[in-house]
């Protein structure tokens, strides 16, 4: 179930949400996408994509809780750049309801 989308990511972010962190581990997005976003959204996704690693590295990785929740913090008002860095495809890789 790979459907693919060209080089944006497709939500942008609301006033509540400041930060853009696309976490770097597949089992920690498992269980937001699965045990959060289905229980308040109804449904989870998991996205998955490349970012050219010169420009992601202006962003520090932090550790959101355990060593294997990490993340980059993107502010807002940087996701179109953000974007405009993305290499190839965004492909959603899980869908749960």
């Amino acid at each position: 179930m790979t459907r693919e989308r060209r080089g944006r990511f497709p939500a942008p972010r609301l006033p509540e949400q400041p930060i853009f962190y696309p976490v770097l581990n597949e089992d920690y997005a498992i269980r937001i996408a699965r045990d959060w976003n289905v229980k308040h959204d109804g449904a989870g996704f998991i996205t998955r994509f490349e970012v050219e690693s010169e420009f992601l590295s202006r962003y520090p990785v932090q550790q959101a809780g355990g060593q294997t929740i990490l993340e980059p913090w993107v502010p807002a008002e940087e996701l179109d750049e953000f974007n405009a860095h993305i290499v190839g495809e965004i492909q959603v890789v899980h869908e749960f309801r």
